[in-house]
């Protein structure tokens, strides 16, 4: 069944119309739904899309930008060309990754899967931003706006998990000048990572990394002999004494996590940790909350 288009109109609050209808739409965008309509964002913050008269703001031209487009009045008093920004144009493309690998397999008892919720978090996230009159796309699906995206959106969002032990986003179809939001474990290589990022740097795209890990990944509660073995897997280790890995263990998950907030400090995104036994609302708010100041 399609999203009735009144859950995307600028300011409308989902409520009741999306509890009433939850049960005939797809799981995670029916849950989707109720997480941004309890976030409860559409009426602040954001200034909307317009009818294309009031002037936004300037910006510098960009490749592609129209002749027609320039000021030239403006672009006159400096040694680069700009472009008059009315309201209507000001939308930003946000594309989304939420990392499909076999390591977001992973839930302890209790727990939802780290690939749930970061499909949760980004269908949610994109049902905000759509609301906001923002372009939203995966690093494999264009951006785009409306009812029908959010629909593709959850499709593609709700698809079984890839083959790899973990993941790194392809960033090649990512704009420039957009943002970006990545959620993920976080825990295969880091170069991967940072070449990406780096590689976006360079078209000027921004965002938020968001690691999503599960309450045992950052306890470790094993003791004894124990058996680990990686969800795709490809990776094992015995031992006897789990208990005494996990003072090693817990500093190299520290060190990773300090890694990942310098890199993304480094190169003007923003960090955050989610772990998945908590509710999804906070972590949901932080992102908008991260995008929203970086507009």
């Amino acid at each position: 069944m399609t999203a009735p288009a009144a859950y995307l109109l600028p300011g409308q609050p989902f409520g009741a119309r999306a509890a009433a209808l939850a049960g005939d739409l797809p799981p995670l965008l029916a849950r989707a739904l109720r997480l941004a309509d309890a976030v409860a964002l559409g009426e602040q913050g954001r200034r909307q899309p317009g009818p294309g008269d009031a002037f936004w703001q300037y910006r510098p031209a960009q490749p592609g930008d129209a002749a027609r487009s320039i000021d030239w009045r403006r672009s006159a008093r400096s040694d680069q060309h700009f472009v008059r920004q009315k309201e209507w144009q000001a939308a930003q493309t946000v594309m989304l990754w939420a990392d499909r690998a076999a390591s977001m397999g992973f839930a302890s008892p209790g727990a939802p899967a780290k690939a749930d919720r970061a499909a949760l978090l980004a269908l949610a996230a994109a049902v905000l931003l759509l609301r906001g009159g923002e372009r939203v796309g995966l690093t494999d699906l264009a951006a785009g706006r409306g009812q029908v995206q959010l629909q593709r959106l959850a499709e593609a969002l709700a698809r079984p998990l890839e083959g790899a032990e973990y993941g790194a986003p392809d960033v090649a179809a990512i704009p420039a000048h957009a943002r970006a939001v990545f959620l993920s474990d976080f825990l295969g290589e880091m170069d991967a990572l940072g070449r990406a990022l780096g590689a976006l740097a360079e078209r000027g795209v921004s965002g938020a990394l968001v690691m999503v890990l599960d309450p045992a990944e950052e306890g470790f509660p094993f003791s004894g002999r124990s058996i680990f073995r990686s969800m795709g897997g490809g990776l094992g280790h015995e031992t006897r004494h789990a208990g005494e890995l996990r003072t090693r263990y817990l500093e190299r998950l520290a060190a990773r996590k300090a890694a990942l907030g310098e890199m993304a400090a480094r190169l003007g995104w923003q960090f955050h940790l989610h772990h998945t036994s908590g509710a999804p609302a906070p972590a949901l708010l932080w992102l908008y909350r991260a995008l929203e100041a970086r507009r």
